[in-house]
């Protein structure tokens, strides 16, 4: 399959503010609302099918199911909280499968990053600049939203500009 540079660019049109929105929210609220999720896969449904082959927009479903089905099961499993495994299957049909390595690798460095600042981060006077965020008192619960809409905004990046 294999995702376009042009297909890449008009996508960050749509997922970089829901990215932004995802992070801030679940930083500060460690809550991933719904509207973003739904918003983010509204936006494939829309400009999946004008930039992409439909056959591939197609498929781009089925890994929204795929990604559905492990989330949910890693919810019910308590590894993982509901608005992570929604928002990972709604940015599922954005990832080609032959990308699939690439997104692999940018999520751990974007877990790796994202924990280190966010962990660095509470303990110095930035804490002070938005002193009411949930996820500076969560103890070992950390917000996924912040590292996974970073990986999804870094690998739209690299296709658009890689291609």
């Amino acid at each position: 399959m294999g995702l376009t540079a042009q297909a890449a660019g008009i996508y960050l049109l749509a997922v970089v503010p829901i990215g932004l929105f995802v992070a801030y929210s679940d930083l500060s609220r460690m809550k991933i609302p719904n509207l973003a999720t739904d918003g983010l896969l509204l936006a494939y449904a829309i400009l999946g099918f004008f930039v992409l082959p439909f056959s591939d927009y197609l498929w781009g479903y089925s890994h929204f199911a795929v990604m559905l089905l492990i989330g949910i099961t890693l919810n019910a499993a308590g590894q993982m909280g509901a608005g992570d495994s929604k928002f990972i299957a709604s940015a599922g049909p954005f990832v080609a499968l032959s990308d699939l390595r690439l997104v692999l690798v940018l999520l751990a460095a974007c877990f790796l990053a994202g924990y280190a600042t966010h962990r660095i981060a509470r303990h110095t006077p930035i804490r002070n600049l938005v002193p009411h965020w949930e996820s500076w008192e969560q103890g070992k619960r950390f917000p996924m939203g912040f590292p996974l809409a970073c990986t999804l905004i870094f690998y739209l990046l690299l296709v658009f500009l890689a291609r």
